[in-house]
């Protein structure tokens, strides 16, 4: 056998722990998206928590401005 030619086998090796390290790639992207996208629904959540506070206090704060207004003509 020449030095250009390769033995199949070990070609075949060579391929098969090509082959291995993708999929443990994958494997790991994979686990990496599904952990992603817990995060991205628990941030969601939360920031629809934060903009119903947000507004409820705006809301207060408005209100409590219309009544200082109210009293400061009633005096």
């Amino acid at each position: 056998m020449s030095q250009t030619e390769k033995d199949p086998s070990t070609e075949l090796e060579a391929l098969e722990a090509k082959l291995d390290t993708l999929i443990a790639q994958f494997n790991q992207v994979k686990s990496e998206n599904k952990s992603l996208k817990v995060k991205q629904d628990a941030l969601v959540k939360e920031k629809a928590k934060l903009l119903e506070k947000t507004t409820l206090a705006k809301t207060r704060v408005e209100a409590m401005i219309a009544r200082l207004k109210a009293m400061e003509h009633d005096s």
